[in-house]
Formats: structure tokens, C-alpha cells, sequence
């Protein structure tokens, strides 16, 4: 076994450490389980309600989450929208979506609500290892904006994917990824009113991912630009109250950037996102 072998298999069984299982299906459950004792996992916690799912998540912060798409008492894209947009430190945690009746609408709908892959049952051991493999190793950008949280959608289901890895930044390149920021910050700005709490997360994610790109490229203006938003974020916070006039005035350098024959800024944080 290689030095890059013992790697992999360290940072999955990190994953495997504690995994949530939410499956209504008892005899469904049992064999996922036996799966996943067979690969290693250490502690695995069975729910069929999602609405006690999201409860146990702050309480035992699994580590990876395996979720039936829907149940007599299960919802769960309903749960893995709602953990997203939760406070838990576990919001990020890798979701997989198992499902025995699979149409392109429920992927599409996975894919959608956050879940990193999706899977149809019955499936195998090296179904379910591909899948583990693919959210505990593979890098994937997050996306942080109003109408979308969760891991970078062009790489959805990526345990089906034979290519070279190549992380979707890398592709698009540092001007890409300014771009997206941008957008996201600007629906961000527009959510204001409707949805302030992750409008606000939203622009502290993007202004930390814009900070980034301004030091990696050395761009002194962006840095100030950066600055005035992440002042004007940390006044907000502090007062209790986020005005859109203030935060309007404090992006509006950097909004500036954004080139003007692109779609507006929700359109494109749809199809990106």
C-alpha cells in the first residue's frame, strides 16, 4: 500500500467515524448498516424522522450523513435543505440520498436541495465504498449563496465519474471564481429583506473567498474593497440590524466589477451555483 493509499484510507475512515443513517425502511437500514461496519465505520446513528434527524445533528455531529429520500416520516431533502442553512458544525457534513425508486426529477431534486451524491438501492458494497470514496477524498468547492447552499453542483454524483479530478476552480480559473463571488454577493445584497440570515452568511463567505483571490493575486484595490465590505458586514453584526442601504454602499466597488453584458446576478448564481 502507498504512502497516497494510507491517506485515503485515513481520511475515510475520519468520515466513518460517526454516520447518521436515516432510513424508514428497518430491514433497508439493517443492511446499510452491515455495509457500513464492513467498511470500517465506527459509530452509526438510525433515525426515520428527519425532523429528529436535524435535532440528533447538533447533538452527535456526524461526520457523514446517508439519507432515504423520502419515508412515512421522512423528508429527505426537506432535512438536507434545512441542515444546510442550520448553524450546526455539521452543516457541511458530506449527504449522500439513497432511493429505490430513482427518476431524473429526484436526482435533479438531490442535487438541488445539497446532497453531495445520490444512489439507487439496492446497491453494493462497491457502490456505497465509490460513494464514500468520492465525498471523503475528492475536493469540492462549497457554495454559499441565498438560493443554493451546499457542495459545487458541476460535480454532483461525482462517485460515478471515471475522469481525471480537477477541481472546478481550477478550471474556471481565478477570474471565474472572482465572477461567481461577485454574483452571489449581489443576490446576496437583493435577499436582504426577504432572508437576512443567509443573506448575511452569504456575504461573509464570498468576502472571505474574495479576500483569498485578492492576496493570491496581489491585487491591492480588491483588498481595500474586501475590507470596506467585511467593516460594514462586522458594523451590521454588531448592531443587530443589516440595512441594505449600508450594505449596498459598502459593496458597491466591488460589485463594480461585474461585467455588465452577464445575465443579473440571480440567473447566473442559478445555473453556477
Amino acid at each position: 500500500m502507498t504512502a497516497s493509499d494510507n491517506r485515503h484510507s485515513r481520511t475515510l475512515a475520519a468520515h466513518l467515524s460517526t454516520v447518521l443513517l436515516l432510513d424508514s425502511s428497518v430491514a433497508g437500514s439493517r443492511v446499510t448498516q452491515e455495509i457500513l461496519k464492513g467498511l470500517g465505520a465506527g459509530r452509526i446513528v438510525t433515525e426515520t424522522s428527519d425532523e429528529r434527524a436535524l435535532a440528533l445533528c447538533r447533538q452527535i455531529e456526524p461526520k457523514i450523513i446517508i439519507t432515504e429520500l423520502r419515508g412515512p416520516a421522512l423528508d429527505g431533502l426537506k432535512f438536507v435543505r434545512a441542515l444546510r442553512r442550520s448553524s450546526f458544525t455539521c452543516r457541511k457534513a458530506p449527504v449522500i440520498v439513497i432511493t429505490a425508486q430513482a427518476t431524473a426529477s429526484s436526482l435533479t431534486a438531490a442535487r438541488n436541495a445539497g446532497a453531495h451524491e445520490f444512489m439507487c438501492k439496492p446497491f453494493t458494497i462497491r457502490d456505497l465504498t465509490r460513494r464514500l470514496e468520492a465525498v471523503a477524498i475528492g475536493q469540492r468547492d462549497w457554495i454559499e449563496a441565498v438560493s443554493y447552499v451546499g457542495p459545487d453542483r458541476r460535480r454532483f454524483n461525482s462517485g460515478d465519474y471515471r475522469g481525471p479530478r480537477k477541481r472546478i476552480a481550477d478550471a474556471g480559473g481565478v477570474g471565474a471564481r472572482m465572477e461567481q463571488a461577485l454574483r452571489i454577493l449581489a443576490a446576496a445584497v437583493k435577499a436582504i429583506d426577504s432572508d437576512a440570515a443567509q443573506a448575511l452568511r452569504a456575504m461573509r463567505a464570498q468576502s472571505v473567498d474574495l479576500a483569498a483571490i485578492a492576496t493570491s493575486t496581489n491585487d491591492t484595490q480588491l483588498m481595500a474593497d474586501v475590507a470596506t465590505l467585511q467593516r460594514c458586514l462586522a458594523e451590521a453584526s454588531a448592531s443587530g440590524q443589516l440595512s441594505r442601504a449600508q450594505v449596498e454602499a459598502g459593496v458597491a466597488d466591488l460589485l463594480a466589477r461585474l461585467p455588465a453584458e452577464k445575465p443579473q446576478a440571480e440567473q447566473t448564481q442559478a445555473r453556477v451555483a
